[in-house]
């Protein structure tokens, strides 16, 4: 009774605590994320209002679907930059252009044809690192996976896993995940996925990872203007603000 009355409590930057984005989709026009500098602006100024003030910009490489050039896309991650520097209400900095490569039957050539773009960390000794943000397919499971990357690593890559949450056929069953976590490989887990936004099975399978401790990296996967808005009501999400509190992420090493 007397909702209407109700105040309604106004989003609070909770990211701080986590500082940096790794993953997110925000150069125009290049995958299933934003469509134009001005989205991916008015992205940025929402992820600013929610507590972000760095990221690393992270778009699909995923062939024939996403054919991306990374001489390319670095030039376009050029272009963005300029117009994030010229905006007077963003004080948001892109570190750098990442990607987030699909692991499938081409990957291992591509990376044999060229360095891929990674987002950047420090070691405890202070030396920068190279991180390669993968994702595996949504609908289903490839073998290899673990040879696959076990060969990324080989060539010196410090392997992410992109949600490993949202992997349907990995619900019930963590073999994978326990080999890829006992190879070194870190997991990221998308904060949206605490929220619900992806559906019950995404957030319990999150808050699983999480609890077990197999969790490294949180990211947004941001993509659009949803995603963003999206984001800002997590802010008053109380789950995601008691993982906030309880666990450390690495977030703040890049």
């Amino acid at each position: 009774m007397f909702d209407f009355l109700k105040k309604k409590k106004s989003p609070i930057p909770l990211f701080e605590a986590l500082g940096t984005d790794m993953h997110c989709h925000l150069i125009p026009g290049v995958d299933d994320g934003s469509t134009s500098i001005d989205e991916t602006l008015s992205c940025l100024r929402i992820m600013q209002q929610a507590g972000y003030h760095k990221l690393y910009l992270s778009p699909h490489f995923n062939p024939p679907r996403y054919a991306n050039d990374e001489d390319d896309i670095k030039s376009r991650f050029e272009e963005l930059k300029a117009a994030v520097v010229a905006d007077p209400e963003l004080n948001i900095e892109l570190l750098g252009i990442g990607g987030e490569y699909r692991i499938d039957g081409q990957f291992l050539d591509r990376m044999n044809q060229k360095p891929l773009l990674t987002v950047g960390g420090h070691n405890p000794e202070g030396n920068k690192e190279s991180y390669l943000l993968v994702e595996l397919s949504l609908h289903q499971q490839m073998f290899g996976i673990d040879e696959i990357i076990f060969e990324a690593q080989s060539k010196g890559y410090e392997v992410i896993l992109a949600h490993p949450e949202r992997y349907p056929y990995l619900a019930g069953n963590s073999k994978l995940l326990s080999q890829l976590k006992d190879q070194g490989v870190l997991f990221q887990v998308n904060v949206l996925s605490m929220s619900g936004f992806y559906g019950q099975p995404a957030f319990e399978k999150s808050m699983d990872l999480i609890r077990r401790g197999w969790v490294e990296l949180l990211g947004t996967d941001m993509h659009n203007t949803i995603y963003a808005n999206a984001l800002l009501e997590a802010t008053l999400n109380r789950n995601i603000q008691k993982v906030l509190e309880k666990y450390t992420f690495m977030n703040s090493k890049f």
